[in-house]
């Protein structure tokens, strides 16, 4: 497997994750509406989970164009 397929391959596993908790979100909206409190912690879960993996993701492209220099 070359850097650059497995460069591919880690931001496959964060998009993948990243739709992983959209889907959750989903499936517990109808629940979690009924109180602000679960709404607020379900949104604020889903976005910092997102905001993680994106960050994780944009580390690699940092290191990758270190690497390609």
């Amino acid at each position: 497997m070359t850097k650059a397929s497995l460069h591919r391959l880690k931001g496959l596993g964060y998009l993948i994750s990243t739709v992983s908790v959209i889907l959750l979100v989903i499936v517990s909206w109808s629940r979690a509406s009924q109180s602000p409190l679960l709404i607020a912690c379900l949104l604020g879960g889903a976005a910092t989970s997102i905001a993680g993996m994106f960050c994780r993701w944009l580390s690699y492209e940092i290191e990758k164009r270190w690497d390609d220099r």
